[in-house]
């Protein structure tokens, strides 16, 4: 087991960070009026953590014997998809953003049979079934619609716990309905104590200069330190010391991988070059990378190599693009596009060319 899940705080008592709101929501978890939630904040900030010591603290030790089924939806052109939905008797968790435009049938078969079944366990704390969804920031709207109508239908029997990075692409309607609760990212000083209690848990040692360094290049990712500390202790895992260079923390591989990536479109701007950086990006597509983290790589390794004056047309069109890919069906053409347009704009500034107008 990684050591992300092995260390996971189970109740809201034993976080590590952002106690007082801790304390909030477990004066809300015992109130009787428990709202709908959107808890929002950075990836790797704790807010999933949160969800699942909220929940055991709303319905007991009983929320976490999980088990995981996969459920079948017809869409409108007698199309099957499937969906795999973590569940115990007091709750489900799902991600319908995984089946794209088609999350929209999920929401409204799913939240329809929970929202009309009684709850299982007389015994318990609460009275109603919760929903976990995660990535509400990456539903459409016709998917959020659902929920909206959702919260108000059927608010007797659900509460909905949305978990977003971000409320701007959450719809105005849906927002109003929920109790929006912010996780900020945890600081430096907060990483290296939740890496230190790891190490002693481990019965490990490294240096603090080591530990500064990991929680600086995780930008306050404590998934990402955690991660990176665990990867530096299985380079060496027989020494009670946790050796790495302070200099420079080990990248994963996919990151290096899309540093070649950048580094093939500076080399060469050619119809040819585009195809061979289009397989590349298969590639990552592939291997279960997300299209948005692909171009937000992707740009940041750009921004990197140029000039200061090719910046802000490089993150205006990522912005644009990655606004398509979410509006859109297929991801490569809008990551394509964006390689052809970073490639006219570079070999222009090569050439001298004015870029103002692109």
């Amino acid at each position: 087991m990684l050591w992300l899940d092995q260390y996971r705080p189970k109740t809201l008592a034993n976080l590590d960070y952002h106690t007082e709101q801790a304390e909030r929501l477990t004066h809300l978890a015992a109130s009787n009026e428990f709202p709908h939630l959107l808890i929002y904040g950075p990836s790797g900030a704790g807010k999933k953590t949160r969800v699942v010591a909220l929940l055991r603290e709303l319905f007991g030790p009983g929320a976490e014997k999980l088990k995981i089924d996969q459920r079948v939806f017809l869409t409108p052109s007698n199309r099957k998809i499937q969906v795999n939905i973590v569940s115990s008797l007091y709750h489900l968790e799902l991600t319908p953003s995984d089946v794209g435009n088609y999350d929209r049938v999920v929401m409204q078969e799913l939240l329809k049979d929970v929202a009309q079944s009684a709850p299982v366990d007389i015994q318990a704390k609460k009275r109603f079934k919760a929903v976990v969804i995660n990535e509400a920031d990456s539903l459409t709207r016709d998917a959020q619609a659902a929920l909206r109508r959702t919260m108000e239908k059927y608010s007797d029997n659900i509460r909905l716990i949305l978990i977003a990075n971000s409320t701007s692409k959450i719809i105005e309607p849906v927002r109003s309905r929920t109790l929006l609760i912010r996780v900020a990212a945890p600081t430096h000083t907060e990483i290296v104590s939740v890496l230190t209690k790891v190490l002693q848990q481990q019965s490990l040692e490294a240096a603090p200069s080591l530990l500064n360094k990991i929680a600086q290049d995780s930008d306050r990712n404590l998934r990402k330190a955690l991660l990176i500390l665990e990867t530096l202790y299985a380079k060496a895992p027989g020494s009670r010391q946790i050796m790495g260079n302070t200099g420079s923390i080990p990248k994963p591989d996919w990151q290096e991988f899309i540093d070649k990536v950048a580094d093939a479109m500076i080399a060469e701007q050619s119809p040819n070059r585009i195809l061979s950086v289009r397989s590349m990006l298969y590639d990552l597509l592939s291997h279960c990378i997300p299209p948005s983290i692909v171009l937000k790589e992707l740009a940041s390794a750009l921004l990197a190599k140029v000039k200061p004056d090719l910046h802000a047309p490089i993150i205006s069109s990522a912005a644009n693009y990655e606004h398509r890919i979410h509006m859109g069906n297929k991801s490569i053409f809008h990551l394509e596009a964006f390689v052809a347009f970073f490639m006219k704009l570079y070999a222009m500034s090569l050439m001298g060319m004015s870029i103002e107008n692109m």
